[in-house]
């Protein structure tokens, strides 16, 4: 029976994280103020929109926030543990266990998002610098707020831009000797997330 189940919950795990990171997505464009007519953008935005729109009407952004999207990607990311849990028989945490494993798995996937939008560009600034392309542009989009307050403390040395290896540390950091502790702390199980 676990041979069965095994690839059954892998195919589930892939599939709802994929929709968490566009929602996770949805909400970083928003955060960065990045370019909504980007067809990219365009994409991710038609895709959330359905379980969107209904939280909007109660739970409105606020200073450039989407406080909507962070609670959209909290109910996937439950959502997405309770069919696991479900389907391998596992045991349910308490309430307040259950929230904060979502809220370390939303959390570290916000993380990994940032990773690979970083990893990305800066392998493009060194094969395609100033790219004018759809994807290379979200991507400085997404990045830039988070790397020019690291470039006002770190300046570039010689022409090299220093600031993505501070944000990889930071990223490891966080996630290394905060999230995963956290974790391990409140007996999450390996299975509920794709980012740790």
């Amino acid at each position: 029976m676990n041979s069965l189940i095994e690839p059954v919950i892998f195919v589930i795990q892939t599939l709802g994280s994929l929709y968490l990171i566009a929602v996770l997505l949805r909400f970083v464009l928003q955060l960065s103020k990045a370019d909504f007519y980007n067809p990219i953008s365009q994409f991710i935005v038609r895709i959330t929109k359905p379980l969107l729109m209904p939280l909007r009407r109660f739970i409105p952004g606020y200073g450039g926030i989407d406080f909507a999207s962070l609670v959209l990607a909290l109910l996937v990311q439950l959502a997405l543990m309770s069919i696991i849990l479900l389907i391998s028989s596992a045991a349910f945490p308490d309430l307040l266990r259950f929230v904060g494993w979502a809220v370390i798995c939303v959390a570290a996937l916000f993380l990994r998002i940032y990773f690979f939008a970083l990893l990305i560009s800066v392998i493009l600034s060194w094969v395609a610098p100033g790219s004018r392309a759809p994807g290379a542009m979200l991507i400085q989009q997404i990045c830039e707020p988070a790397l020019a307050p690291i470039r006002r403390i770190i300046p570039a040395l010689g022409g090299l831009d220093l600031s993505p290896i501070f944000a990889f540390i930071a990223i490891h950091l966080l996630t290394t000797y905060v999230l995963l502790p956290a974790a391990i702390a409140m007996g999450m199980y390996q299975s509920m997330t794709i980012a740790l």
